[in-house]
């Protein structure tokens, strides 16, 4: 399954059809990788997603890319680690899943997520890869079109339990 590829980089310098955005319920900005892509598109990107009336955790829209090279940006709201018997699975495996259906909807063929929850969310790392993973090669088996999945890596901890994530399912 080579269409998935683990690289640690700056999701906002991926030249990729669409980048994916952390986003909380608001869409409006905030910390860590959402505030990173809103200052790399430029002012226009909140003035878009102002339009969007927010985006309730597991789901995903879609706003231009602006400054950003790349074309889209998908933001998905992931959900907030409660201990993991509040739905955190479904919820994670269900941003997923929104964003590739909303990739094949646009025949992209080019997408570089970050590691959804995984910051000040407090989803565990190990998991969360996991869900990433195994959604996204599920997603990829009816998408023919997708060519290329970059798991954007933050640190070499995410990095690691990504890699181990895609061996494991392979295995």
């Amino acid at each position: 399954m080579n269409r998935i590829q683990i690289i640690q980089d700056d999701i906002t310098r991926l030249a990729v059809d669409a980048i994916v955005n952390a986003a909380n319920e608001s869409l409006l900005g905030g910390g860590g990788v959402d505030g990173a892509i809103h200052r790399a598109a430029g002012p226009e990107l909140l003035a878009e997603c102002r339009t969007l009336n927010g985006c309730p955790t597991g789901q995903a829209k879609l706003t231009s890319g602006y400054r950003l090279p790349a074309r889209f940006v998908i933001h998905t709201v992931g959900p907030i680690w409660l201990g993991g018997h509040e739905g955190e699975a479904e919820l994670l495996a269900s941003c997923y899943r929104n964003v590739m259906h909303i990739a094949a909807q646009h025949k992209l063929a080019s997408i570089a997520f970050p590691a959804i929850s995984c910051g000040v969310y407090g989803y565990p790392i190990a998991q969360a890869a996991e869900i990433a993973v195994k959604t996204i090669a599920e997603a990829l088996q009816t998408n023919q079109q997708m060519e290329k999945v970059y798991l954007v890596c933050f640190g070499e901890a995410v990095f690691t339990a990504y890699t181990h994530a895609l061996r494991h399912c392979h295995s």
